[in-house]
């Protein structure tokens, strides 16, 4: 699995399955820019800045866990591994950021053979690191991440679109097309609602059970609208 799927996931299991399972990627500015970032560490090489043994572009791997990857930079501070992980935006936390970067120093420790508590994720528009400690909540938090990515992939199972902020700044916004997909997920919702008791009678959607979850008025405006998923839903 790769270590990038964590990351992905994490954010958005629809847009990780479009990738990783139906191979599906598209460039929009902001995959531009982390690629244009990426630029900065993708030569493989090993140099030595203030005493600090610095590898860009680290092969990584765990049997453990199987996870394969690359780590943009492993600082070797007295020999301890601190993995370094470059982002466009600005310095702001994101849990899957974290994720992956956890991911990362799972592998280091399989492969070394040495603990590492903490790395760093440097945001390349403010030139400022944010460290990163791997407490056993976020280890525990990756390795549910691992679990949940592997028996997606093994399903080829295409989760359900949010269809919610993320979507716009997607840049499988048109491969997804969440709009249309949040529909056909409305419909099968509401397909029950149709049904026929025993005396033959469909039963009214006013008087229906879910009618509150579903959060539409008239069985009509749930089959032709394009709504936002109920307060709650996960979509």
């Amino acid at each position: 699995m790769p270590l990038s799927a964590l990351e992905h996931y994490a954010y958005c299991p629809r847009q990780c399955a479009l990738i990783h399972v139906e191979q599906v990627f598209d460039e929009n500015v902001f995959t531009l820019r982390g690629r244009a970032v990426h630029e900065h560490v993708d030569e493989p090489g090993t140099t030595e800045e203030e005493g600090v043994c610095v590898a860009r572009a680290l092969p990584l791997w765990s049997r453990q866990y199987g996870l394969t990857g690359k780590a943009d930079v492993v600082e070797f501070r007295n020999g301890v591994p601190y993995p370094v992980d470059y982002k466009h935006g600005p310095k702001r936390a994101k849990a899957h950021d974290d994720l992956q970067l956890c991911g990362q120093a799972l592998c280091l420790e399989e492969m070394l053979g040495v603990p590492v508590s903490a790395g760093a994720i440097y945001h390349f528009r403010s030139r400022r690191r944010r460290e990163v400690l791997f407490t056993e909540a976020l280890r525990e938090k990756t390795l549910e991440t691992v679990k949940d990515v592997r028996a997606m992939l093994q399903e080829k199972r295409l989760p359900p679109a949010p269809n919610d902020d993320r979507c716009p700044n997607c840049s499988l916004f048109e491969a997804c097309m969440p709009a249309l997909a949040e529909r056909s997920r409305v419909r099968r919702a509401v397909r029950h609602l149709f049904e026929v008791p025993v005396d033959g009678a469909p039963v009214p959607y006013s008087h229906h059970k879910d009618k509150d979850l579903l959060g539409f008025d008239r069985i009509e405006d749930a089959v032709v609208a394009d709504p936002k998923p109920p307060k709650g839903d996960p979509g």
